[in-house]
C-alpha cells in the first residue's frame, strides 16, 4: 500500500527546484516507490568544505529536502509540512562522484511525521544517516 496521498511524478518533482538551493546544489530526484523517495547530487567543488571533502551541511540540505518533500507529498490538500528537527551523523568521507538519498517513514502520524534518511555513495556505503522531525499543519483559510 502507497504512503503518497498525491500523485507522483519525477519531472514535476524535478520542477518544485527550479530557483532553489536545491537546484543549485544540482540535487535531483531519480526514484520513488510505494513508501521512499530518492535523489542524488553531485559531490565536487560547490558541495565540498574546505578540506575538499563533502560538506555535512550539504548531506543536510539534501535529507531535509528528500525529508520534507516527502512529508508534504503523503498529506492531503488542506494541510502542508515543515521541519522541526533534523540530526545527521556524518559516517564516510567522499572527495568525488555522487550521493544517493532515501528517505522513508517511521512514522505518519496526524500531527507529526518522521523520516529517515539514509546517503550512500555508488558502492552502497553509508555516507550520512538522519533523522528529520516534521510538523503537519493545516492551511488557513482566507475568507474574504
Amino acid at each position: 500500500m502507497s504512503i503518497w496521498k498525491k500523485k507522483l511524478s519525477l519531472a514535476a518533482l524535478n520542477r518544485t527546484s527550479e530557483n532553489t538551493l536545491i537546484e543549485h546544489l544540482q540535487i535531483e530526484y531519480t526514484d520513488f516507490s510505494d513508501n521512499s523517495l530518492s535523489a542524488t547530487m553531485p559531490v565536487c567543488s560547490f558541495t565540498h568544505q574546505p578540506l575538499g571533502m563533502l560538506h555535512g551541511g550539504a548531506s543536510v540540505v539534501l535529507a531535509e529536502t528528500l525529508g520534507s518533500l516527502a512529508a508534504n507529498y503523503c498529506v492531503d490538500e488542506n494541510h502542508y509540512c515543515v521541519g522541526l528537527d533534523i540530526n545527521a551523523n556524518h559516517v564516510r568521507a567522499m572527495r568525488s562522484g555522487h550521493v544517493i538519498g532515501c528517505a522513508t517513514p517511521v512514522h505518519l502520524g496526524v500531527s507529526t511525521q518522521v523520516w529517515q534518511i539514509d546517503i550512500t555513495d555508488s558502492q552502497q556505503r553509508l555516507v550520512c544517516t538522519s533523522r528529520l522531525t516534521i510538523a503537519v499543519k493545516k492551511h488557513k483559510r482566507v475568507t474574504s
